[in-house]
């Protein structure tokens, strides 16, 4: 089967399959959001009526997710719903909130650098929480995502000449990547009860509804109807290409490959943030940063792809 999935490329040997085209348009649509988010900053709008349009947007296509991942599948278990609730604030609320926030005094590249640290801290709550043993393999490639993340911090420090802001920027992301590393502890046992889309769908739901809330507390409904119509394009830009599909895509790349292939080709992740930071928003590209960018994807993609 996997042979017939093969699209016909090789490279040295390797194979493409479907399934790692799937995980690469996947880390592409990821990577594009913060593209998306630094385009709108450049309009009269704030992190929260962004982030409410994203998610509004993505709503929709979250509930029919929902309905469609669940058909034929045996209701949810009670403890299920009861983990509903803190899981999708915690992940994709909290994290998405902090993430906006951080994004308005950070490059592109630097805060994907920052919340791509994530599996690290996954790594280090596990053996603080589950006591797993960390190896010195772990040891190394965390000290080399943590130098990377440094260097391209320094980088970030000269080129926007407001370092104060900067580390400003680095703290918000930093805390998106710390809650989201909780998020995915926090769902290991129940992916297996669920299944990882449907659970997905449902976790966005009430993200969803927790933004749209949160907009509706802190904002004047007006808002929501006088943005300049740009903005109302980057935020369904960002709802179906750095959202809806690259959610979906994940999915099925997992179905097709494995968790582990799509966690290495996921790493591409900060590489073509750089490039398309470089591209469509002039920002600088630096040799510091590409080899700060080259540290961290190194580091990770050991620690995620560690022996079990």
């Amino acid at each position: 089967m996997s042979a017939a999935l093969a699209i016909g490329s090789r490279f040295g040997g390797f194979s493409i399959s479907k399934g790692v085209l799937l995980a690469m348009l996947s880390a592409a649509g990821f990577s594009a959001k913060a593209i998306f988010v630094k385009l709108a900053y450049v309009y009269p709008v704030d992190a929260i009526t962004l982030l409410m349009l994203r998610m509004a947007f993505s709503l929709p296509f979250f509930i029919l997710m929902a309905g469609i991942s669940g058909r034929g599948a045996a209701r949810l278990p009670r403890q299920a719903w009861m983990m509903l609730l803190p899981l999708g604030l915690m992940g994709y609320y909290l994290s998405s909130v902090f993430d906006f926030i951080g994004l308005q005094y950070v490059s592109s590249t630097l805060e994907r650098l920052v919340l791509f640290l994530y599996p690290t801290f996954v790594l280090l709550f596990s053996a603080l929480l589950f006591r797993r043993k960390v190896g010195l393999r772990e040891w190394l490639a965390l000290g080399l995502c943590y130098l990377g993340t440094g260097l391209a911090v320094a980088h970030d420090w000269h080129a926007l000449g407001a370092g104060q802001s900067v580390l400003i920027g680095v703290s918000w992301v930093l805390a998106s990547a710390l809650c989201y590393s909780l998020y995915l502890i926090g769902t290991g046992e129940l992916v297996k009860q669920v299944g990882a889309l449907r659970l997905s769908a449902w976790l966005c739901i009430v993200a969803s509804l927790a933004i749209i809330v949160h907009f509706l507390l802190t904002h004047p409904l007006s808002v929501a109807f006088s943005l300049p119509w740009p903005v109302y394009g980057y935020g369904l830009a960002m709802a179906l290409l750095s959202t809806v599909l690259p959610v979906a895509l994940l999915n099925e790349a997992i179905r097709r490959v494995g968790a582990n292939q799509v966690a290495l080709v996921s790493t591409l992740g900060p590489v073509i943030t750089l490039f398309l930071g470089w591209l469509v928003l002039s920002e600088s590209m630096s040799l510091l940063q590409i080899v700060g960018a080259s540290l961290v994807v190194g580091g990770v993609a050991s620690v995620s792809l560690r022996k079990k």
